[in-house]
């Protein structure tokens, strides 16, 4: 038997040079889409018009695109402030080379050349672009762009695989805003970003800039920024989401379900968009759900799958907004679920009808598997259901569902409930004007007459 294989085998050990592998392993987090998710909608993924970094670079049908990028990189350079720091942009990025090509899962086969000329240009044109949109408050379309392009560069540049770090970003952007600084607050490129991500969500297309709140932020790249900027506060004050497991896990119950238990659904634009809670509802009976306005268009569900796509392939964040989505999966059953949530503000789309909405939904968690251990909606849903299992939301859940569930039924109800009621009323009357004709019999009597009256009457029929 050759001993050859062991050999191979210690060699690969030798290669591995586990202490280099573990450095670059926890600087990666800018990821290739895995496979199980693209093949669901590749288009989520993948651009068709830019690229940024260098997943894409180089694509034939992207080339058009390489030029408009080069006129933002001379004109963020070529005037009398910035071109002194163009050296210095130079040696940074040579400094930090290595770096940067460890913030990618796959190796970069690009020469050192046209890797950083890839950066530098991609770099400068996505400050610029910023820029330029900031001086006009986000307002208009800056005139080196077409109306159409601006929505689809937003859309494209918060794709997983279309981002550069953000590392290089700020570094470009503070080595280039001697002249453009305001007079009033500092604003950052995070501020800027966020402003021009926004919309996506469209959770406050009129976001304002607060440095403070923007520099709690994670900020590996801008999905990664605008990941956080929904998560809720006391998970970014804490760094980690709060885990409940004191009981077994469950989705949540429909919509349809929680209403029939007596839960009150209810929206708040206030609240960031991950930011659910579950408590008492104050002067009633019952539990209060609140959720903060979700808006859903075909942009949004990109977002979305690349923000799942993020934290299912990087290992050090929590995988909230997977969460979320779990959450709204088993929230809406049917178009009937999404038509309450709509009218009750909760649920804004521009996807034709309901049904798209609730399929949509539905199918976003496909090829996803959320330990349901480690969400930070545990304590929500865990609480939302044991609600709904107990005696008097149970009792009602059953009077609506077999009296409330329709038009047809609930007027069959109320008629037979009227029926009752004049009957009932009836009865009183002929009480009292029984009272009157025992008035003065005894006791005894009056027992009497009440028990032979149905046979008294019979006999008069007869």
């Amino acid at each position: 038997m050759t001993s050859k294989w062991r050999g191979d085998m210690k060699r690969e050990l030798e290669s591995g040079n586990s202490g280099k592998q573990e450095e670059s392993h926890h600087r990666v987090c800018i990821y290739r889409v895995p496979s199980s998710l693209r093949r669901i909608k590749p288009k989520a993924y993948t651009p068709k018009n830019i690229s940024i970094g260098p997943y894409h670079h180089g694509a034939p049908h992207l080339r058009d695109m390489e030029d408009l990028k080069k006129r933002f990189y001379r004109r963020l350079f070529n005037n009398n402030s910035n071109e002194a720091k163009l050296g210095e942009a130079f040696k940074f990025l040579e400094k930090e080379q290595h770096q940067v090509r460890r913030f990618y899962n796959e190796e970069i086969k690009l020469s050192p050349d046209k890797f950083l000329k890839m950066v530098l240009v991609d770099g400068s044109f996505i400050v610029q672009l910023l820029r330029e949109l900031s001086k006009c408050e986000f307002r208009k379309v800056p005139p080196s762009l077409s109306p159409w392009m601006l929505p689809i560069i937003r859309y494209e540049m918060i794709m997983l695989e279309n981002q550069l770090p953000m590392f290089v970003l700020n570094k470009l952007f503070e080595l280039t805003s001697a002249d453009s600084a305001p007079s009033g607050p500092t604003i950052t490129l995070k501020d800027l970003a966020l402003r021009f991500f926004y919309p996506l969500l469209q959770v406050d297309s009129n976001y304002i800039a607060d440095s403070k709140k923007a520099g709690e932020l994670s900020e590996l790249h801008f999905l990664d920024l605008l990941r956080s900027s929904i998560m809720p506060n006391n998970i970014l004050e804490s760094g980690k989401a709060d885990v409940e497991r004191k009981s077994k896990p469950h989705m949540i119950r429909s919509v349809t379900e929680l209403m029939e238990a007596g839960v009150k659904i209810k929206a708040d634009e206030r609240k960031k968009l991950l930011d659910i809670s579950f408590g008492k509802n104050l002067g009633f009976s019952g539990r209060k759900l609140t959720i903060p306005a979700l808006y859903i268009n075909d942009h949004t569900c990109t977002v979305f799958r690349n923000m799942v796509a993020f934290e299912n392939c990087h290992q050090d964040c929590d995988r909230m907004v997977t969460a979320y989505l779990f959450f709204f999966n088993g929230l809406v059953n049917s178009a009937g679920d999404v038509s309450f949530l709509r009218y009750k503000g909760v649920i804004h789309h521009s996807l034709g009808n309901d049904n798209t909405v609730s399929k949509l939904i539905n199918n976003i968690t496909k090829e996803i598997v959320l330990d349901k251990h480690k969400w930070y909606l545990y304590k929500v849903v865990n609480e939302a259901n044991e609600y709904s299992d107990t005696f008097y939301a149970r009792v009602r859940a059953s009077l609506v569902h077999q009296y409330f569930t329709s038009w047809v039924v609930i007027a069959s109800t109320l008629g037979s409930l009227l029926v009752l009621y004049f009957t009932f009323i009836q009865i009183v009357f002929s009480f009292g004007k029984l009272s009157k004709a025992f008035e003065n019999q005894s006791f005894g009597s009056v027992i009497y007459n009440v028990l032979c009256l149905p046979y008294i009457c019979w006999i008069n029929l007869n």
